[in-house]
């Protein structure tokens, strides 16, 4: 994915992120159900894998794992994970772009990418682009899973917050905004305990996927089967679900 922005205080979120997007219970099932359908060891891909947690979760448990992600500083903290040498696990400083250059094609029986994090492709070729590389990447029988928020429920006019994360040490705040019609931005802001202010995002170009967007284009790439889901215990979607998880093969 491409950014336009500055992250000030990178070595502080990285501090952060675990507790920010920490691995759950629900979570845990959620994938456990969809590793139910294939051979271990699994073939999971990652696109923004941040420090590497949930992914070191998965190796645990057996499974081939990919993650990319285009912060150096959050890639040195998921490569600092890698205790075990029998561990199928690999990490690469790359964006979303670049995947379909460098990885293997028809090789994944999974591919995530969580938090938001595929808004950020901002412009809508690439998101096209996106769609279609996860396709050529997955195996034929493989599923990208989509974890975002429910973009039609958070609709800028011309501001929107979306949900705020916190821990018992730090709050984070998003606020979405539109420019102009179709065009959107992002900031983002990190509280600490001490009631410390730190500005990550600011005037971020980003494309708040909607879910009639999401199915639109998995349809043009190729895909016959998404399914939504309001949140990891894979309740239904409702207009008024805060997140927004799709599910698409």
């Amino acid at each position: 994915m491409t950014y336009n922005f500055f992250m000030n205080y990178i070595q502080e979120f990285n501090e952060y992120y675990d507790e920010l997007y920490p691995i759950t219970e629900d979570l845990k099932s959620f994938y456990n159900s969809l590793i139910s359908c294939y051979s271990s060891p699994v073939k999971f891909l990652r696109i923004g894998c941040g420090t590497g947690n949930f992914e070191h979760y998965l190796a645990k448990l057996g499974h081939d794992v990919t993650g990319i992600e285009d912060f150096q500083e959050m890639l040195e903290s998921a490569n600092r994970r890698r205790k075990f040498p029998n561990m199928a696990i690999r990490y690469f400083f790359m964006t979303s772009l670049e995947m379909s250059r460098f990885l293997g094609k028809s090789f994944y029986n999974i591919i995530t990418i969580k938090d938001n994090r595929i808004i950020f492709i901002h412009d809508p070729i690439l998101m096209r682009k996106f769609f279609y590389d996860c396709k050529n990447l997955l195996a034929p029988d493989g599923k990208i899973i989509l974890h975002l928020n429910n973009f039609t429920l958070y609709k800028p006019n011309p501001m929107a917050k979306l949900p705020q994360l916190e821990s018992m040490r730090v709050k984070l705040f998003t606020q979405l905004w539109q420019k102009e019609e179709g065009l959107y931005s992002m900031d983002m802001d990190l509280e600490t305990s001490t009631g410390r202010i730190l500005s990550l995002l600011k005037d971020t170009k980003v494309f708040p996927l909607t879910k009639d967007q999401i199915k639109e284009l998995a349809i043009e790439a190729g895909f016959s089967s998404i399914e939504f889901y309001a949140n990891y215990k894979m309740e239904a979607f409702k207009d008024e679900s805060e997140n927004l998880i799709a599910v698409i093969s």
